[in-house]
C-alpha cells in the first residue's frame, strides 16, 4: 500500500497471494477513494483484495489444496482494526464505514489469520512503491 501517492492524492494498493513460495495471484491498482490516513488506506487495500483472495482460495480448495490464508500486514493500527473492528476505533478512525470491517468477521470465523510483518519483508510493496536504493 502506498498512501496518497497519485496526483489526486489517492492511495495505491498491492497484494500478492502465495501458495507456498509461489505467487499464484498479484494485484496492483489505484484506490477509488481518498483516505485520511495510511491506516485507512491499508484497510481499504485489504478489503479490495479479499474477494479475489477468497475466490482463488475456494478454487484451489476445489482442486484439492486446503490452504491457510494469512494476511501479512506492517501497519499495527490496521492490524488492531482488523482484529477488533470498531472496538479499536478512536477519534481518527470512528468515521470508517462498516464495510471495511468485513475482514474482522473473516478473522472471527477462522477463515483468515493476520500477522505483523516488518515493512522490509512485505512482498506486495513491490507493486505499490518505486524501487529505491539497493
Amino acid at each position: 500500500m502506498s498512501y496518497a501517492s497519485h496526483d489526486d492524492m489517492k492511495g495505491h494498493s498491492g497484494a500478492v497471494l502465495l501458495a507456498g513460495n509461489c505467487a499464484v495471484l498479484f494485484k496492483s491498482n489505484k484506490q477509488k477513494v481518498n483516505t485520511r490516513s495510511s491506516t485507512k488506506t491499508e484497510l481499504i487495500a485489504i478489503d479490495d483484495a479479499l474477494p479475489t483472495i477468497q475466490w482463488t482460495k475456494k478454487f484451489l480448495c476445489e482442486q484439492g489444496y486446503d490452504l491457510e490464508t494469512m494476511i501479512k500486514e506492517d501497519n499495527r493500527s490496521t492490524i488492531l482494526l482488523m482484529k477488533n473492528g470498531k472496538l479499536s476505533s478512536g477519534k481518527r478512525t470512528k468515521h470508517l464505514n462498516i464495510c471495511y470491517f468485513y475482514v474482522k468477521d473473516l478473522i472471527d470465523q477462522g477463515v483468515l489469520k493476520i500477522s505483523h510483518c516488518i515493512s522490509d519483508n512485505v512482498i506486495a510493496d513491490f507493486l505499490t512503491k518505486p524501487l529505491q536504493g539497493k
